[in-house]
């Protein structure tokens, strides 16, 4: 069992219900390990936030090269700043990380990078690499104006590649979003999958705190 955690764009709390994923099923006596493919934007010393915090949800200690194979240093696209170091990814060098954290875990938490559509390289997009993988995908709808259109745009593109969307979380990016719980309804009518959750705008990150707003039990396996 394994999941494939995408978003409508970027930062809209991909890694934070990642963590929590990690987190809730590694509470339940599973081996958990989180995998993040492509980070862009690594620090000097050659940490990255997102990675750290999918490294301390899990419970499985996998080399670093398996959990994250494609690590940048400009903050930008990631097959941009690939390009900047001659470096071109491949989502089937990225498959068998995969593969080989499959054999140390239970389940493998597969982060994306950005949104559904993101280029790896010239040819291939992080769609792409969901497809190689073949597992359940999990949307993160960043809830501000305008995410109806970027949250359906995204659900027809993964039901066109044939893949299974076992849930959704809908997480608050702006504290200000005017009519959420319309535009929550909205989208809870018209996306073909179970809400896990509704996720509030929070001023900090508590990961305990966020559990109570996921529900694992929903997803459509």
């Amino acid at each position: 069992m394994s999941f494939f955690v995408t978003g409508t764009d970027t930062n809209v709390g991909k890694t934070l219900i990642a963590t929590v994923l990690l987190h809730q099923l590694a509470s339940t006596g599973l081996r958990v390990v989180g995998m993040k493919p492509v980070a862009a934007g690594v620090e000097a010393d050659g940490c990255w936030a997102d990675v750290t915090a999918l490294q301390s949800a899990g419970n499985v200690d996998a080399p670093l090269d398996l959990v994250n194979p494609y690590r940048f240093n400009p903050p930008i696209a990631p097959h941009l700043a690939a390009q900047q170091v001659g470096v071109t990814m491949s989502a089937a060098l990225i498959a068998l990380a995969y593969q080989q954290l499959s054999a140390l875990a239970d389940v493998v938490v597969v982060e994306g990078a950005g949104g559904w559509l993101v280029p790896l390289n010239e040819t291939e997009t992080l769609a792409d690499l969901a497809l190689a993988l073949n597992v359940p995908i999990i949307l993160v709808v960043g809830m501000r104006l305008g995410c109806i259109n970027h949250a359906l745009l995204t659900v027809a593109a993964i039901r066109s590649c044939g893949l299974h969307l076992a849930g959704w979380v809908a997480n608050c990016i702006d504290a200000d979003m005017p009519q959420f719980n319309e535009n929550l309804q909205c989208l809870t009518q018209r996306i073909p999958a179970p809400l896990l959750g509704s996720v509030p705008f929070l001023a900090s990150i508590d990961l305990c705190q966020l559990a109570k707003h996921i529900q694992l039990d929903k997803l459509r396996l």
